[in-house]
């Protein structure tokens, strides 16, 4: 039992730490689409924000061009994040493994355009 609430406290640590990572990578990503790079520079940066998380990325909306003059209320972009965590990794792993169940954890990062 102790080593279940140990293995809890454990895993609490490291989605709180993953949740951070991937709220970073989309702030990251937001701020590359609003900046007008393309969506292949945009997964780059998210990538490397994320570091050795491999986050899904979905880019949900865009700015106009560079050099359009910006009058719409949609002009901000938005980013959505997602990770799928497995919970209790590490206790699992003491018990035979594969057994571990997952939570997805996501994160919407938003941005005015600067276009």
């Amino acid at each position: 039992m102790l080593l279940l609430v140990l293995g809890g406290i454990i895993d609490f640590g490291r989605a709180f730490t993953t949740q951070m990572a991937v709220t970073q990578a989309a702030r990251e990503g937001a701020r590359m689409v609003a900046l007008n790079y393309s969506a292949g520079d945009v997964n780059g940066r998210v990538s490397a924000a994320a570091g050795t998380f491999a986050v899904t990325t979905t880019i949900v909306a865009g700015c106009p061009a560079r050099g359009t003059t910006i009058t719409t209320q949609a002009s901000s972009v938005r980013v959505d994040n997602s990770f799928s965590f497995l919970i209790l990794d590490s206790v699992m792993n003491l018990f035979g493994g594969g057994l571990a169940p997952t939570l997805t954890l996501s994160s919407t990062g938003s941005m005015r355009c600067m276009g």
